[in-house]
């Protein structure tokens, strides 16, 4: 009995803990924000008029205002002139005459500020916007009430209001009036260095320039002296001196020097001659010259702009973008309390007791985090998975025992009713528009509804993998979404590598915005094999070019290289230039690796060991993540993994180095890895049409005369192809090795010369042909080895020989 009683407690407690923060959620939600901003700019709207009526209508609404009781502004009784009727006729008349008079214009301004940024239209920090408006409404007030409440006589108008009055009078009584204008001078000083930079310049240029007139007055004068003084003094005096004095007058009018010729006419005084003047001058003109062309550099070019070449573009606006179900996530509590109850009650089949049960609502999945009894074992309730997966009849369940950071273990379960989480709910985010990374990419939403963002330059390269079908190519679009809403084009460079061929072509109409591409190639987006091979090692070659002049700037990575170019502090004549960041993604790595091996694999490892720091960031998808595609090379070099749904608990461990991948209930469900933290993500969904109209508002635009030039690249086989045209113009570097090898061994195979020297296929087909061609082995026959032709080594150091002839 008391078992039932305890077990009732804690489910009332529970309820109510449910209810309270379902009530918090509520008022925290971004729509309640919204409402309440909305509220307090109405507010401002109407006490605006009100108190702008006041000024005309005032002096007539006295009489009825002062008779008037608190409780007759609810019924309505009396008649004012107020534009804002009886309730702003009392509002006014309270924050003008009752408060601080006719400044009190700046706390409305404050709390519209304030309302504003609850809508999320603007971004600033109301402490500081409240304490700027209390101070300059407080010394207008005071200002007011000094200056102006003699003059006004009988008037109904408090300019400076009660506050204001009250003030002045306190002050005239403690320092007097001298005391009070000195008061409001220092203050407002105070108060325009403290609100403005430019302040203290202009009070320094101004004391300078006064001082500057009196230290010239004192030494003209003191000179006029020196001209009526004895010959004895004369000869006392510096002739240093005397030139600095004459460079003070050469700055002073003409009037000035006149003077001073009529009144030095002893000659025993330090005159220089005409050649003299001429001389200095011309020494002092070639260093006023030095200074403005200082001051030109900086100030008048001004910084550098990378968007100056394209500055009318246009960002894509967010109704490009459809919008999927409702925007706030909708608890469905009967479900809620449903999947509680099985969870009790598998958890007690078993002899496994609770302490308590909360429930995180997420849009795909619910989390519910259990607390265990003292003495559980938490392998025990790990061993449970997929009993509680069958009670529960959710697709399949994850176990997450314990949660990093919390003495609880999860439990993710599947909401029978999905939600979508739509790309513009995620752009549209304040978490989004306010982000300062270099590279913002926005996933999804987390199991908490919150948007799960992350910074590309940080991790610094990412793979991606998951089965076929599980939302990959929708992630990969949601990528480059993001960084196109966010990034100018001067500012970003794709490189699109698409073996599949149909997945990066509606990509095609920016190609003169966003993407980079060989000199001589036709289209940007990648889908040859040979031409990939070229592209990342153009990369390669690229990533090299950076470093030099990154050596040469002084500095360690492409952001401080940027802001030192955009401040003009680097020379363009000396080879340098504004670096965009280039982002490298690779959709079906796995069928390149098949198909080109090594060629594919070192440029890559290259690229994601150093291309870091000159902003060179790469992204690898593939739908087959086993050990033979993401080999350790590729692994160590791409700490950030994103998972997908995968078949098998193997494919779930090469990913991610651990299981849980294939838990997933897919449909853009995903685990985001970074080292030792792991996160789960319900990916933003992007249809193609909405990237199409992307795509095609952007290629509307002027863009760049061509796509961004990467470097030529020319591979070391050269040029040759494998039919019977001349390759012994520019033989393989390994030509010569690769004979021997297939003499030594008497087998002409191609797979031979693949695994000995660790190259690509097409590479060693090339070699294949060379030899071919120089006698050295037969044609092909099928699937057979070729015939070898030369039988010792002798005879192919003759071949050799006539060859290089």
């Amino acid at each position: 009995m008391a078992k039932k009683k305890t077990k009732k407690k804690r489910q009332d407690e529970n309820d109510v803990d449910n209810f309270m923060e379902s009530v918090m959620s509520f008022f925290t939600s971004e729509r309640m924000r919204f409402l309440c901003g909305l509220v307090l700019n109405i507010f401002v709207v109407y006490a605006s008029i009100a108190m702008i009526s006041f000024l005309f209508t005032g002096g007539t609404d006295q009489s009825e205002i002062k008779h008037m009781a608190f409780g007759d502004l609810f019924a309505g009784r009396g008649k004012v002139a107020n534009w804002a009727g009886i309730w702003g006729a009392f509002l006014s008349d309270f924050l003008i005459n009752g408060g601080f008079g006719m400044p009190t214009f700046f706390m409305l301004f404050f709390v519209g500020s304030a309302g504003s940024k609850l809508m999320g239209l603007c971004k600033l920090s109301l402490l500081k916007r409240f304490l700027s408006c209390s101070v300059v409404m407080i010394w207008w007030s005071l200002f007011l009430a000094f200056f102006f409440t003699e003059y006004l006589g009988d008037s109904f108008l408090f300019l400076g209001g009660r506050h204001g009055y009250n003030l002045s009078d306190m002050l005239i009584k403690s320092i007097g009036k001298p005391g009070v204008v000195l008061l409001l001078f220092v203050s407002l000083l105070i108060i325009a260095l403290s609100l403005s930079k430019r302040v203290m310049p202009f009070l320094q240029n101004i004391f300078a320039f006064a001082w500057i007139r009196k230290i010239r007055l004192f030494k003209k004068k003191g000179k006029h002296v020196s001209a009526a003084g004895s010959d004895d003094d004369s000869d006392d005096e510096n002739p240093a001196d005397d030139i600095a004095e004459e460079v003070e007058e050469d700055e002073n009018s003409g009037d000035d020097e006149d003077e001073y010729d009529e009144e030095n006419d002893d000659d025993d005084i330090y005159r220089p001659s005409s050649d003299e003047n001429v001389s200095f001058e011309v020494v002092v003109s070639a260093d006023k010259e030095n200074s403005e062309d200082h001051d030109f550099d900086l100030s008048e070019l001004g910084t550098y702009d990378p968007r100056l070449d394209i500055s009318n573009y246009r960002f894509p606006p967010l109704d490009l973008l459809k919008k999927y179900g409702s925007p706030e996530n909708q608890v469905n509590m009967e479900e809620q309390n449903e999947n509680k109850q099985r969870i009790e009650h598998t958890l007690g089949t078993f002899g496994i007791s609770i302490v308590s049960i909360k429930a995180t609502v997420g849009p795909t999945l619910t989390l519910y985090e259990v607390v265990p009894a003292d003495g559980v074992r938490i392998a025990k309730i790990r061993n449970l998975e997929d009993d509680i997966a069958l009670s529960l009849s959710a697709l399949g369940i994850r176990i997450i025992a314990p949660i990093p950071g919390k003495g609880t273990i999860g439990i993710e379960v599947p909401n029978k009713d999905a939600q979508i989480v739509s790309m513009s709910s995620v752009i549209a985010s304040h978490k989004y528009i306010g982000s300062k990374y270099d590279l913002p990419i926005a996933l999804g939403r987390t199991i908490t509804n919150e948007i799960f963002m992350f910074d590309l330059c940080k991790m610094p390269h990412l793979l991606m993998a998951g089965a076929t079908g599980q939302g990959k190519s929708v992630g990969l679009n949601v990528i480059i979404t993001s960084l196109l809403y966010k990034k100018h084009p001067a500012e970003l460079k794709f490189v699109l590598i698409d073996p599949k061929m149909v997945e990066f072509n509606i990509y095609e109409s920016i190609e003169r915005h966003y993407l980079a591409k060989l000199p001589d190639e036709d289209k940007a987006i990648i889908t040859d094999f040979t031409k990939v091979i070229h592209t990342l090692n153009s990369l390669c070659r690229e990533m090299d070019d950076r470093y030099e002049l990154l050596t040469n700037a002084h500095v360690r990575n492409i952001k401080d290289y940027n802001e030192k170019f955009i401040n003009r502090q680097l020379n363009p004549e000396k080879g340098h230039k504004y670096m965009p960041y280039i982002v490298v993604i690779i959709d079906e790595f796995g069928d390149l690796i098949m198909t080109a091996g090594k060629d594919i694999e070192m440029p890559i490892a290259r690229i994601a060991q150093k291309a870091r720091a000159v902003g060179m960031h790469m992204i690898i998808a593939t739908q087959r993540p086993s050990t033979n595609v993401l080999t350790g090379t590729i692994k160590a070099n791409f700490p950030a993994r994103v998972a997908f749904r995968v078949s098998s608990m193997v494919d779930s461990r090469t990913i991610l180095d651990s299981p849980g991948a294939n838990r997933l209930i897919g449909r853009g469900d995903l685990l985001f890895s970074q080292g030792s933290e792991m996160t789960r993500v319900q990916c933003a969904f992007v249809d193609t049409p909405e990237v199409e109209d992307i795509a095609s508002f952007i290629g509307r635009q002027p863009g760049y005369p061509t796509a961004f030039k990467l470097p030529e690249y020319v591979p070391d086989g050269g040029e040759g192809s494998s039919g019977g045209a001349d390759l012994s113009d520019e033989w393989d570097p390994l030509f010569e090795d690769a004979a021997r090898l297939i003499v030594i061994q008497q087998q002409g195979s191609t797979s031979l010369i693949q695994r000995k020297f660790s190259i690509g296929y097409n590479r060693a087909g090339r070699l294949m042909d060379q030899l071919e061609h120089a006698g050295i082995v037969g044609s092909a026959e099928g699937s057979k080895p070729r015939q070898v032709l030369v039988f010792d080594e002798y005879t192919l150091d003759q071949k050799f020989k006539t060859l290089k002839r």
